[in-house]
């Protein structure tokens, strides 16, 4: 009991400290994620810029070549013409006009060939513009939801002041930011098992289950892990799944003998008619 006087008053004035941290802190890492911002957004204004300029020589040079196979096909065309009219000719002209004809046919070839490399061209310019803008847009939207989330400390302790001053909703909500936003800190497990608290207090047993489950198995040895599994146990058998039940708040008297939790264990097995023995956890 002494031990746990002595953790609850570190935890208020770890608490106290927090709320008494100076506001220029946040604000400056707030100035810095804008500042991390801007700079994307300028960056990405330059790229198109540079982008733009890339595809307009492209689309010349597409012009170009289109002119060139219109001028190309137009002879074709008149040679065609010539070579039926003047067929009664000489046998020498038609071989003449032959030749010219297919160095005409060779040259449209090779322009087809040539605007088929520029189109290419494009299309994979287009692309990659496409992909570093979809990227570049990432990276803002990514730095806009940073400066939108408050730092951890103040989450939480948001979060919890509007648990104990029974703001449920609120609660919850902001409880479910704080693991979502930062999943990997120490408080998190403690915002798991809240949030699987206000469920149980609704009567939501099965998803209150898994929350407190997710505690247990993200942060076993956190300082929540002894009461998530008692308000497991007693949520299984509110849920109707009164053996599991029983076996849970068994393994929580075996690993936890001298906790509160595992009194409390206790006296509803004794309830439920279940006789146990405390012993240690092997």
């Amino acid at each position: 009991m002494k031990n746990l006087n002595t953790r609850i008053s570190l935890l208020s004035l770890a608490v106290a400290l927090v709320c008494t941290s100076p506001a220029w802190a946040v604000n400056r890492e707030l100035v810095e994620l804008e500042t991390q911002v801007q700079n994307l957004q300028t960056q990405l204004t330059q790229m198109q810029t540079s982008l733009d300029e890339r595809m307009g020589v492209f689309r010349h040079l597409m012009d170009q070549n289109t002119d060139s196979i219109t001028k190309v096909t137009t002879a074709i065309t008149n040679m065609q013409t010539t070579l039926q009219r003047e067929q009664g000719d000489s046998g020498t002209k038609v071989d003449q006009l032959s030749g010219q004809l297919q160095s005409l046919n060779d040259s449209l070839d090779e322009l087809k060939a040539r605007l088929g490399k520029v189109t290419k061209q494009l299309e994979d310019l287009q692309t990659a513009q496409q992909s570093m803008a979809s990227q570049a847009s990432q990276q803002a939207q990514q730095q806009q939801q940073q400066l939108a989330v408050p730092p951890p400390d103040v989450l939480y302790n948001n979060a919890l002041r509007d648990y104990t001053g029974g703001n449920v909703d609120l609660a919850k909500q902001e409880f479910g930011d704080y693991v979502k936003s930062y999943p990997n800190t120490d408080l998190a497990g403690n915002a798991y098992f809240y949030i699987a608290e206000l469920d149980y207090r609704a009567g939501n047993y099965p998803q209150a289950i898994k929350e407190y489950d997710q505690v247990l198995q993200s942060f076993p040895d956190g300082n929540k892990a002894a009461s998530a599994e008692l308000k497991k146990g007693f949520a299984q058998i509110e849920a109707g799944q009164k053996d599991s039940g029983i076996t849970t708040l068994k393994h929580v008297v075996q690993r936890y003998p001298r906790s509160n939790e595992a009194l409390q264990a206790k006296e509803r097995l004794r309830k439920l008619g279940v006789t146990t023995a405390s012993r240690r956890a092997e």
